[in-house]
């Protein structure tokens, strides 16, 4: 009997063993959360005009654990009010950073900027990003009226706590009559205080320009990070043209040698995008991003 008690106990043992192990074995090698990974929610856009709850439970599957949003309309995100949205965010064990909030050429009241800075202080974001501009204001005349008016915005933004920014694609690159928009107007004009830079690596570099040699020249005013690859490096071109983008590390943009410059540039987090919503694979896309960056990249 004592031998069959101790075999017993043995066999127990073994088999809790066995079930710990077979846990193990169906999680990821790695917690992705823990990497701080943050996802700008364009590159999903129509999976949350359909079902936002649905979506965010399946970015928060994959590891995500910082959003950028992109839906804000007179004080609600997608919809919701800030707070509710925040907890929607904060129960997935994930948390809102940032948020694109277009401000147009037409300009901003001081009324409208404060709705603003409010509902984004309620959410509880760090970041508000100018994310585009669009065609018909893109002249050193518009340029200039716009910055100033982002100064003013990005003065309402510190009172409540959140960093004003702005989001370059490849267009402020391009030669104006002489003028490089992004050098001779942008970020001499820009508060460097008020604004920090959000570099888009895939649109930087579509328009030619290397990463590091812009940290240098201007460090510690790029915050934000957007990670999107490019699969063929060419002559640099400023027109908006998507085609190229693919999932992160599947490209020839060299992020590892980015991110070695990154107390340069002042950089604090990152974000994966796609303009193209992973050529109509969106989740598949933000997959593969997010496995290359916890794997291969970080």
């Amino acid at each position: 009997m004592k031998n069959r008690r101790e075999f017993l106990k043995i066999s127990a043992a073994g088999s809790l063993g066995i079930m710990i192990l077979g846990t193990g074995a169906c999680k990821p090698a790695v917690d992705r959360k823990s990497f701080g990974v943050g996802i700008q929610l364009y590159t999903i856009r129509d999976a949350m005009a359909a079902d936002v709850p649905g979506t965010l439970k399946k970015v928060s599957d994959i590891g995500y654990k910082n959003l950028e949003l992109a839906g804000y309309s007179g004080g609600k995100f997608y919809g919701f009010a800030p707070a509710e949205f925040k907890k929607m965010v904060n129960d997935l064990g994930m948390d809102v950073l940032s948020s694109h909030t277009q401000v147009e050429a037409a300009g901003i009241t001081v009324d409208n900027a404060k709705i603003m800075a409010d509902a984004h202080a309620e959410l509880g974001v760090k970041y508000c990003i100018q994310p585009w501009i669009e065609e018909v204001d893109r002249n050193v005349e518009s340029y200039k009226k716009m910055i100033a008016d982002w100064n003013e915005v990005g003065k309402i933004m510190k009172t409540v706590g959140i960093q004003f920014g702005y989001h370059n694609h490849n267009f402020e690159f391009a030669n104006i009559d002489g003028i490089v928009p992004y050098y001779d107007i942008f970020m001499p004009e820009m508060d460097a205080d008020l604004i920090t830079m959000e570099i888009d690596l895939f649109w930087a570099s579509k328009a030619g320009q290397d990463p590091i040699a812009m940290f240098d020249k201007y460090p510690g005013r790029f915050q934000l990070f957007h990670f999107k690859d490019m699969r063929t490096q060419e002559a640099p071109f400023f027109d908006v043209i998507k085609d190229d983008i693919c999932s992160v590390g599947e490209g020839v943009i060299d992020f590892k040698k980015i991110l070695a410059a990154k107390e340069v540039a002042g950089m604090k987090y990152l974000f994966v995008e796609d303009d193209n919503q992973g050529n109509g694979k969106p989740f598949e896309g933000i997959e593969t991003s997010i496995k290359n960056i916890t794997t291969t990249i970080l």
